[in-house]
């Protein structure tokens, strides 16, 4: 349900970013601060642990941060 969730923000953030790409900072930033909390909490398991549960939170994160640098920089080389 994460995954689909996380996919869903990110073709939202894409579109988003092509057409408003001022707008879309905000929505980027709001979609990273839960990912960024969960993150958080997973790194406070110890050891191992804590570093598994980490990686799928940091991996959302950066596909969130990808998706909205994308759509940016296709709007700055479209002709319009």
């Amino acid at each position: 349900m994460l995954i689909a969730g996380v996919i869903a923000f990110c073709v939202l953030l894409l579109v988003l970013a092509f057409l408003a790409p001022r707008l879309s900072r905000h929505f980027q930033r709001a979609g990273d601060k839960p990912l960024q909390a969960g993150q958080r909490a997973g790194g406070l398991a110890p050891g191992k642990v804590g570093q598994l549960l980490q990686k799928p939170f940091g991996k959302s994160r950066k596909a969130v941060s990808k998706s909205g640098a994308k759509g940016r920089e296709g709007r700055a080389k479209a002709p319009f």
